[in-house]
């Protein structure tokens, strides 16, 4: 079973490698459309539409093949916060959640393609279609947070590590200095909830 991991991020590649999944690395350009502000559904959402933009370029030749997709956010007073894209919204992102708790949404999505095959007496097998099968699910992670000075943010923005995270923040770099304790899944908040993926997928593999 060919496994492809739909996203380009250096963290969720490491925690599949992690738990021993040989896999490959497409990414889609796909613009990503919202049609929700519930965390959880959003997330599945976004992780659904980069998956089957995956899955709907794959050239038959790839065979069977389970394509994971995955998008992170974090939650805090009803606000979503994905990445932050500029020091000064990092700053922003970072003031709302210090000395307080919040909630890390994942979202996962996996396409499981399957090519639908007969054969035929005396002839070559044929190819006959398509058979996909979908699964979405999500995990939740709440994340406490210690009391961060004006001085602290900006030192820890200024180290660009917060640029490319969900909320600002990445919870295995220098910002563990600032996280006084999790409730749920560590993983889920560097960015795959490898775990639930496991036992989602192990059927198919």
């Amino acid at each position: 079973m060919n496994i492809i991991l739909a996203s380009a991020s250096p963290r969720r590649k490491e925690l599949l490698s992690q738990i021993g999944i040989a896999f490959q690395v497409r990414v889609s350009d796909v613009e990503e459309k919202v049609t929700t502000t519930v965390p959880h559904l959003l997330v599945q959402e976004l992780s659904r539409q980069k998956a089957e933009a995956v899955l709907a370029v794959l050239p038959e030749q790839e065979g069977d093949v389970i394509v994971i997709g995955a998008d992170t956010v974090v939650a805090c007073d009803g606000r979503i916060l994905g990445k932050p894209g500029t020091e000064e919204k990092a700053i922003e992102m970072l003031s709302l959640l210090e000395g307080r708790a919040h909630e890390v949404y994942t979202g996962v999505t996996l396409l499981r393609r399957m090519v639908r095959r007969e054969n035929a007496e005396g002839a070559a097998e044929g190819t006959l279609g398509y058979r996909t099968e979908r699964k979405s699910f999500y995990e939740a992670t709440t994340v406490h947070f210690c009391h961060m000075s004006r001085r602290e943010i900006i030192d820890y923005v200024t180290t660009k590590d917060p640029m490319d995270k969900a909320g600002a923040y990445g919870i295995q770099g220098l910002c563990a200095r600032y996280i006084s304790g999790i409730e749920g899944d560590y993983n889920n908040v560097v960015g795959l909830p490898v775990s639930r993926l496991y036992q989602e997928m192990k059927d198919w593999i």
